[in-house]
């Protein structure tokens, strides 16, 4: 018995290292780019691997910061975040709703259309996005970014509301309708409140996604830099013949610092949103 105790005890160990080192080497990449933005040029070539600056600096945060416009970037990639998540959010947990609650003719057909939109790439999409936002004459402005990163089908946040709402207890809506509510007043009173944790996980998604999206607004932004986003301003530092890394590594972190801080405010909804969409 003591045997097969240590022999437990030591898998137990090894699977822990095991599990220690691939973290290790997973996080090591972020360490090592926020690590690089605190060094200066020649510290940067002289210890390309180190973790540890010797003569840590805020001058490549300061120089991105006030003369790479960064701090024009950063409003506008938040200015976009928002606006395309509350969009988003209210069109999926409506559409959610609709598709989990009733049935209606036609619905089996909507929602193969939805599923069958996840095999189209992204990429075919961005030149019928720039041509509707061009009719709009929001090419270049804030305004044309929100609309052209909320568009599209978003069917995982649309089947994570669909499932989420299958599976709240019909009695609760009998409830309601006994105490006079309507259909907008148990939906803002029940529902809504019921579908916090599926709420936060798509706007932890959402926001991860269009706070880092690179093509679209790139392509929507190339006759306006005032409108640019962070990802696209980082793509500034790279030029023909020259390459700005601490420059860079400085402007990833700013742009990664608060995504890990969203997540680590909303983890626990967001554990829980994935956990009850796949029990449902």
């Amino acid at each position: 018995m003591n045997r097969d105790k240590t022999i437990r005890n030591v898998k137990k160990f090894f699977d822990c290292f095991l599990l220690l080192i691939i973290g290790l080497v997973w996080v090591y990449p972020f360490f090592w780019m926020v690590s690089a933005s605190f060094k200066s040029q020649p510290e940067f070539f002289e210890n390309r691997l180190g973790l540890i600056p010797k003569k840590p600096t805020l001058a490549n945060v300061v120089r991105i910061w006030q003369k790479a416009n960064f701090s024009t970037y950063f409003v506008n990639t938040v200015i976009v975040t928002v606006f395309a998540v509350v969009i988003v959010l209210l069109m999926t947990m409506l559409a959610g709703y609709a598709m989990g609650r009733y049935n209606f003719w036609g619905k089996k057909l909507i929602m193969g259309i939805f599923l069958g939109s996840i095999v189209i790439p992204l990429v075919s999409t961005i030149i019928p996005t720039y041509e509707v936002v061009k009719q709009m004459h929001l090419i270049g402005t804030k305004t044309g970014l929100v609309l052209a990163q909320a568009g599209g089908a978003h069917v995982i946040f649309l089947l994570l509301f669909t499932s989420f709402f299958q599976s709240v207890p019909k009695e609760l809506e009998e409830a309601a309708k006994m105490d006079g509510c309507n259909y907008f007043r148990t939906f803002l009173n029940i529902m809504m409140p019921l579908s916090k944790p599926i709420a936060t996980t798509v706007v932890i998604m959402e926001t991860i996604w269009t706070w880092n999206a690179f093509m679209l607004p790139l392509v929507l932004t190339l006759n306006n830099p005032a409108s640019r986003t962070l990802a696209v301003g980082l793509y500034a530092f790279k030029g023909e013949n020259t390459v700005d890394w601490t420059g860079i590594a400085a402007g990833g972190t700013i742009a990664v610092i608060p995504i890990i801080i969203l997540f680590i405010v909303l983890q626990r909804y967001f554990v829980e949103g994935i956990a009850g969409a796949v029990k449902s």
